[in-house]
């Protein structure tokens, strides 16, 4: 049974209509990108070029006639306009805007997060030095208190960070907040040392991770050519906090006791952390599929060569900030205020120590400039073992500072060197962290251990603590050679 002339004719007609918006459907989509789907995400579902005679005529094609194989062919051409339509710039994220006020307050808010939960462990020193004294406890007990605030801080951040991903930013967020604001107002009330560990070691280390890891990886998707020097001022938090906190320990202290000290920190927490919430929020779409592991990322070595660097880093470049206080007290015999001095200098060293390399690390890469910073302050860990006098310490501090700060601001900013879809930014940040929570958990205790076993000697526990930075720098340049060759790039290449 042949087709009738007018409906064959009709549907030629179509079927040419069809075939020429197929083609301008993929030229406007290889022009515009994904101006589309960003004003209307499901404009990209609608074939609204198809007029309503047009559409009317499928149908009749369809339906009329089983035979003749117009119907089935027009359909046919109908999803590969859609499938042309939904499997390109639909899915792809726009690209960063790398500046702008709604980029750079997303850094600002980042920057107190890292304020509240940074800040607070490299203050740790403070409590370390206090409470060895207030409990008569061995450094290495108080250790554990701040070792698994940060281990948790780490931990947490792998299901924080695949959460964030998954769209769950503002949630967590809610949950991080409260959980620190409890956590610093019970360490307020405690006088045992099971309480401070409940209430700062563990409650302050849960909320801490529903914080940190989100944040970064959020604030991290505004920039991507300034990403170095971005997050090197969300990393400036750290000392911002280490500078705040400490001032107001030793401020304070005396006048209105730790109660009442440990308070006030929780009220200018709770402020500063209900602005983050107002301003930084998530640019890049939900991804919900996917697992809270990545276990293809460790098929790339350069990632488990990175993996493994930052753990035997972690292993020892907190040793300073837990023990300088201590170490001033104990071996040099200064008192408790001009203790926390050098503590306030190791901390505000790192607004230089973050800024700096990280606008270095934008021009030469990140993994570029965070090798040397390793390697620097394994040797400054070495020669703090002839530092024997104030003068001495007063001259060592700021340059250990300056080193150990760039580490912490780098490394998040080369991990995302390693991460080419920012989709899985957080889940990647969220691995790698906590591979590095195990570090911080272990690191600081057995370096009490060792000045324990050694009747209050520190040579140990600081040649161990540079020794576990030089390994660290040792897979962190291998893991600078594997990306070098599989970009087929020479010595200077930049990564």
């Amino acid at each position: 049974m042949s087709t009738p002339p007018d409906h064959a004719q009709g549907a030629e007609k179509r079927h040419a209509q069809i075939m020429a918006m197929s083609d301008r459907t993929g030229s406007d989509l290889e022009k515009n990108g994904s101006d589309r789907v960003k004003e209307d995400p499901s404009s990209v579902l609608q074939p609204s070029s198809i007029s309503d005679d047009d559409r009317a005529g499928m149908e009749q094609d369809t339906n009329t006639d089983p035979n003749a194989g117009h119907g089935s062919e027009t359909a046919s051409i109908a999803s590969r306009v859609l499938s042309r339509v939904t499997s390109r710039s639909s899915i792809t994220p726009s690209p960063p805007p790398d500046g702008g006020v709604t980029a750079w307050m997303a850094i600002f808010s980042a920057h107190l997060v890292i304020m509240n939960t940074w800040g607070i462990v490299n203050s740790f020193g403070v409590f370390q030095s206090y409470y060895t004294t207030l409990l008569s406890r061995p450094p290495s007990d108080i250790a554990w208190i701040g070792s698994f605030e940060v281990f948790l801080l780490f931990f947490i951040s792998t299901f924080s960070g695949r959460l964030t991903d998954a769209g769950y930013f503002r949630p967590l967020f809610v949950a991080g907040f409260l959980l620190v604001s409890l956590g610093m107002l019970t360490t307020s009330f405690c006088t045992q040392y099971w309480q401070f560990f409940l209430a700062q070691g563990i409650c302050l280390g849960i909320g801490n991770g529903l914080l940190f890891c989100p944040a970064l990886s959020t604030a991290s998707t505004y920039f991507d050519k300034k990403r170095g020097l971005a997050l090197g001022f969300v990393s400036i938090g750290s000392s911002t906090g280490g500078l705040i906190y400490p001032s107001m320990v030793r401020q304070l202290l005396p006048s209105i006791g730790f109660g009442w000290t440990i308070r006030s920190i929780a009220f200018v927490q709770m402020g500063t952390l209900g602005v983050a919430f107002m301003f930084l929020r998530p640019r890049v779409k939900p991804r919900k599929a996917g697992s809270i592991v990545e276990w293809g990322a460790f098929k790339e070595l350069e990632y488990t060569f990175y993996a493994v660097g930052s753990f035997l880093n972690y292993l020892g470049v907190f040793f300073a900030f837990y023990y300088l206080a201590s170490y001033t007290r104990d071996i040099i015999g200064l008192s408790y205020n001009s203790s926390l001095n050098l503590l306030l200098v190791l901390n505000g060293v790192g607004v230089p120590g973050r800024i700096l390399p990280g606008y270095i690390a934008d021009r030469v890469g990140s993994i570029n400039t965070l090798i040397p910073m390793s390697l620097i302050s394994g040797l400054l860990m070495y020669c703090w073992v002839a530092v024997s006098s104030t003068a001495g310490l007063y001259t060592w501090t700021p340059f250990y500072g300056l080193a150990a700060s760039a580490i912490q601001s780098l490394f998040p900013s080369a991990l995302s060197q390693l991460t080419k879809d920012p989709r899985k930014q957080g889940t990647r940040m969220g691995m790698t962290f906590t591979i590095v929570s195990f570090a911080v958990l272990t690191g600081p205790p057995i370096a009490g251990a060792i000045i324990s076993a050694e009747d209050g000697k520190y040579v140990g526990a600081q040649v161990y603590a540079g020794t576990c930075l030089l390994a660290g720098m040792c897979f962190w340049v291998a893991a600078r050679m594997v990306k070098t060759r599989k970009a087929g790039g020479g010595l200077w290449f930049k990564t």
